[in-house]
Formats: C-alpha cells, structure tokens, sequence
C-alpha cells in the first residue's frame, strides 16, 4: 500500500514536472501578440466608424495574418532569434503604417 502511494506521488511529480517543462519550452512573444491584438482592434474600430471598407479590412486582416504566419514559422524551431524578431517587428510596422493610411484615407463603405 505504502509503496503504491509512494509509486502514485512520484508519477504525480514527474507528470508536474514534464508540463512545466513543455509549457517553457514553448517561445514566448509577449510583444508581438500584443501589438497584434492592438492592429486587429484598431482594423475593428475603423471598420465600425466606417473608416474602413469591407474590402479594405479584408487586405489589412490579411497582412495581420501573414505577421501571425512569420511568427508561427519563427516559433517552429523553439527559438526566436533577434533577427526574427526584427522581421516580424518590421512587418508589423509596415502593417501599421498601412492600417493608418486605410483609416485616413477618407473612402468609406
């Protein structure tokens, strides 16, 4: 019975153990997740004050996602290596740049 519990609490320990493990070995991208979250909402926003055309989110949805794209292949090997990082930053900035332009531009629906 003694050596069952024993048995019972050390598989417990280990399985404790291995998700934590799993869980770090996944590479974290706090900032861009962020600044992602922040241009969809700002591609929602325009959309709702018509600021920006169905077609037009459409494009900038689509530039989002080719960002959530480089970020998804730069995770892929468990290492985002600055160099990465500066791509997917400079692609958000492009995206940005384009989501502000689309807003101001004065088409509507």
């Amino acid at each position: 019975m003694k050596t069952t519990l024993r048995t019972l609490a050390a598989l417990a320990a280990c399985a404790t153990a291995l998700t934590a493990v799993t869980a770090s070995a996944q590479p974290q991208t706090p900032n861009v997740d962020q600044r992602q979250q922040t241009q969809a909402n700002r591609i929602a926003q325009g959309q709702a004050t018509g600021q920006v055309s169905k077609r037009e989110a459409a494009r900038l949805n689509a530039g989002q996602t080719k960002v959530a794209n480089m970020e998804a292949r730069a995770k892929a090997d468990g290492k985002v290596t600055r160099a990465e990082r500066a791509a997917i930053q400079k692609e958000q900035n492009k995206q940005s740049r384009r989501i502000k332009k689309q807003k101001s531009d004065g088409n509507r629906k």
